[in-house]
């Protein structure tokens, strides 16, 4: 059968939203010092923090004794990249390679989006998404995290070796990309997927534990993180102020946070949250009956989604992960999250307006900052619970049909079915 053609228009089109889009975003980072833009501190993150921790990365040390530094070994490489880039300050050269990872999401969104059957809403919500957090992705490198995890699901169906070796990459960067496994199909796939996961992990942090000291120190950070003020419980606490809690907020750990009573029993609910988050997903993937092309996108917005939720940190960026996997599920036709992508979309315009728009209103607790915290994590709450409800709707034999038998390969069942493990 010969493949469709692909109508160029859309695609140029596409092109075209992009590079305006990304102008504007670089417009917006060169003005980042005006005050409705947060006053400089969306781009310091860059050229004071980021550059000082490749100072010491430079020199074979990860930040040990740093409470900023809360990221995993493989953050370190992505640090140091733009040292790698000639003739340009480590700012120019940061933003630079965030854009590079930005427009490779975009092209593997729009490849996926043009295959026979596919969709290219996909990449038309990378491409019209992003802008929403303003100039905020061009300064973090959450980008290029997104990047291993957009590439890692795009790859696994064809290329499992390639998928679980992408989403180790990206889980020894932030540890959030190890849950695109989730979701791959039972066999053969999930177990050369995992299998091919393990041991890119395992050489690459072997390579970088040789080759830098103090490799693990994140650890010890990341431990003593509280709740920070953007989080579900952060905002729970913060509306608490206007009915007479006496906490307050403050800078630790590289982010505001509040601090006072019950703050510690708040960020052990988080923990258990997120425990029973887990053990929700693992009785999905034990029960799941029914596989679709779908199913492991949909899976890992799922799980990201419920992780995010769950945490005592909440902070702007974690939309750019979210953004990326929605964009994901809407390259198939057969995906159950499109209303959930609806709901991260209007979550990532209102968390630009949380920060860096009204942050100050935000860490001050008014009832505008609080109100506005609320209705971002109360989107995210409520895509979390619509995308587990629909996920695992998806995964139950439809009435009257029969699980397949097990080892079902995609494909070779009229329904592109499997049965779980």
């Amino acid at each position: 059968m010969n493949r469709p053609r692909v109508t160029p228009g859309p695609v140029l089109a596409l092109g075209a939203a992009w590079f305006a889009t990304r102008a504007l975003m670089l417009w917006l980072l060169a003005h980042n010092g005006a005050s409705l833009l947060g006053g400089g501190a969306v781009a310091r993150e860059v050229w004071r923090l980021y550059a000082h921790w490749y100072g010491v990365l430079s020199h074979g040390a990860f930040p040990a004794r740093d409470a900023t530094w809360q990221y995993p070994p493989g953050a370190g490489a992505v640090l140091l990249a733009p040292g790698l880039v000639p003739g340009l300050t480590y700012f120019q050269a940061f933003v630079l390679l965030t854009l590079a990872a930005d427009a490779l999401v975009a092209v593997a969104l729009v490849r996926a989006g043009t295959r026979p059957g596919r969709s290219l809403l996909g990449a038309a919500v990378w491409t019209g998404g992003l802008p929403l957090l303003l100039h905020l992705p061009l300064a973090r490198y959450d980008v290029q995290v997104t990047a291993f995890a957009v590439l890692s699901l795009l790859a696994s169906a064809r290329f499992p070796r390639a998928g679980g070796a992408l989403a180790a990459l990206g889980a020894l960067v932030k540890v959030w990309p190890a849950l695109v496994l989730l979701g791959t199909p039972p066999g053969r796939a999930t177990r050369t997927a995992w299998a091919w996961a393990v041991a890119v992990g395992g050489a690459s942090l072997a390579l970088l534990a040789v080759s830098f000291s103090d490799p693990f120190a994140f650890l010890r950070e990341q431990g003593g993180r509280g709740v920070q003020i953007e989080s579900l419980g952060g905002t729970a606490l913060n509306l608490a102020r206007h009915a007479g809690w006496s906490g307050r907020s403050r800078y630790q750990y590289g982010a505001i946070e509040l601090v006072g009573p019950h703050v510690t029993a708040v960020a052990a609910a988080s923990l258990a949250l997120t425990t029973a988050a887990f053990g929700l997903l693992v009785v999905w993937r034990v029960r799941a009956r029914r596989w679709s092309e779908a199913t492991p996108y949909d899976a890992a917005l799922s799980a990201v989604l419920l992780f995010t939720v769950t945490s005592r940190v909440i902070s702007p960026q974690y939309l750019i992960w979210l953004l990326g996997l929605a964009a994901v599920c809407l390259t198939s036709r057969r995906t159950s999250q499109r209303p959930v992508a609806a709901l991260v979309l209007a979550a990532a315009a209102l968390s630009s307006a949380a920060f860096p728009v009204f942050y100050r209103e935000v860490v001050d607790g008014t009832w505008a900052g609080c109100l506005l915290t609320a209705a971002r994590n109360g989107l995210l709450a409520a895509a979390a619970v619509l995308s587990v409800v629909r996920l695992w709707r998806s995964a139950r034999p439809r009435a009257g049909e029969a699980a397949p038998a097990a080892g079902t390969r995609p494909g070779r069942h009229p329904d592109r079915t499997l049965a779980a493990p």
